[in-house]
């Protein structure tokens, strides 16, 4: 399948092998995996970084493998489910960076397109959250209320 913005094929990435269970070297606990998210997410760090401290230091190479649910779903047991979805946030944030650019420097062409696609994939993603009911049916995007959620 070719790429949205870029008229090339892309090559898949490789991919972890199927591990039904977790391995035998993990020194933790499923109760003590779900209250170190817990804290992480506390200390406020999003679910890919609680992902990656996991792995790097304390040796989790899957969260769901070793407790059966996943980060997301673990935060949201407690109530601390972030409000926006990480991939919206970062795409947000991206657009409020190029859009402070283009502010300075309108004749900018190249980052104009930029701010084009990363605004549609934005859209995409509103789209896809509101038919899952991640967001509410009646959330609108625009670059002014993204500056103000991202910050």
């Amino acid at each position: 399948m070719a790429r949205i913005h870029a008229r090339k094929k892309g090559k898949s990435s490789s991919t972890r092998p199927y591990k039904p269970e977790p391995p035998e070297w993990i020194t933790m606990k499923p109760k003590e995996i779900e209250r170190t998210v817990i804290r992480l997410a506390d200390e406020g760090h999003s679910t890919s970084e609680i992902g990656m401290k996991l792995r790097d230091q304390f040796g989790v190479p899957s969260v769901k493998l070793s407790t059966g649910k996943s980060i997301l779903k673990i935060l949201a047991e407690n109530k601390r489910s972030p409000k926006l979805p990480e991939d919206l946030k970062n795409l947000m944030k991206r657009a409020v960076n190029i859009g402070e650019h283009l502010s300075e420097n309108p004749k900018d062409i190249h980052n104009q397109r930029a701010l084009g696609l990363t605004e549609a994939k934005i859209r995409r993603l509103i789209r896809y959250y509101k038919s899952q009911g991640t967001l509410p049916e009646d959330w609108e995007y625009n670059l002014k209320t993204a500056k103000l959620l991202v910050e």
